[in-house]
């Protein structure tokens, strides 16, 4: 049975031309080349949405200027799966602001449910502007009620079916990725007719506990088996603080941004993939966590 996608992400865009693996690449890196990197395997673009909300509490970028680098990176680099639109998170840091963490938020001091709405307004704004480019829809919520919220609010605000989609990015979930709230966030969008998923960042964890619930795991067609990306192999390597290769000693400090090691623990996180741990019993509650 398929398993899914994973896109490995990249710190550094010209790892398109070289690492030949799916990989995760952010507008935020891509957007000053002005001679773009040809990829030479499939990848998808983040938005870099959260960034944006942390520094500024709102989108600096207009949807017609996010468009406009989204097809060329399509036209120029190729290859490119599909884009994240410009969504709005909902953790307590992007809302509330302060530090978090040892890093500052600017907040947004607006509620969860006007998160969802401009979520849901963007997707539906970038497919009106460029319906020739594949710009997923994102559910985004704090627990499975206040996804179900977001989720039903495409049909009833845009008139968008998710689950006639052929895949749905699933937000604010990264950081209790092992939690059985996530699971339960993911069964839940499940028995509500979704069942090919992206889950954003996700780790070696939460891949062995839930990443068989991103896709359809009865269907042998390619793709779906649902997708994930992952950064988490930076932050292994920035904590180790020293070479994590005997080729690398000499070559720089620590493996932080190093495709040697981005590929190895890749490896890691395809095998977390394909071997879930399945042991506990989810369920959710309509009233959970909104």
């Amino acid at each position: 049975m398929p398993g899914p996608t994973f896109y490995l992400g990249a710190p550094a865009p010209g790892w398109l031309a070289k690492a030949g693996v799916p990989l995760f690449v952010s507008d935020t890196r891509l957007r000053g080349y002005k001679t773009l990197p040809v990829a030479v395997a499939r990848w998808a673009l983040d938005s870099g949405g959260f960034t944006q909300l942390q520094k500024y509490g709102d989108w600096t970028v207009p949807p017609a200027e996010y468009v406009a680098r989204v097809r060329r990176y399509r036209d120029e680099t190729g290859l490119l799966d599909w884009a994240a639109p410009q969504d709005w998170m909902c953790e307590d840091a992007i809302i509330n602001g302060g530090w978090y963490g040892g890093q500052y938020f600017a907040g947004t001091h607006l509620t969860v449910d006007e998160h969802h709405r401009r979520t849901v307004l963007n997707v539906a704004h970038l497919r009106e502007l460029a319906p020739d480019l594949h710009f997923i829809p994102v559910v985004q919520g704090r627990g499975p009620d206040s996804h179900r919220r977001c989720a039903d609010l495409y049909w009833t605000l845009a008139g968008i079916d998710l689950t006639r989609e052929p895949l749905v990015g699933v937000g604010s979930v990264c950081r209790i990725q092992n939690t059985a709230k996530a699971g339960r966030i993911l069964t839940a969008l499940r028995s509500w007719g979704l069942t090919r998923m992206h889950g954003f960042g996700f780790k070696l964890e939460g891949l062995n506990r839930y990443g068989h619930l991103l896709g359809d795991q009865n269907s042998a067609d390619d793709g779906d088996g649902g997708s994930a990306d992952s950064q988490a192999w930076s932050a292994w390597a920035r904590w180790a603080q020293r070479p994590l290769f005997p080729e690398c000693v000499g070559v720089h400090k620590n493996c932080a941004n190093c495709l040697r090691w981005a590929l190895h623990w890749r490896q890691d996180a395809l095998a977390a993939a394909a071997t879930p741990a399945r042991g506990e019993q989810l369920e959710f509650w309509e009233g959970e966590a909104a």
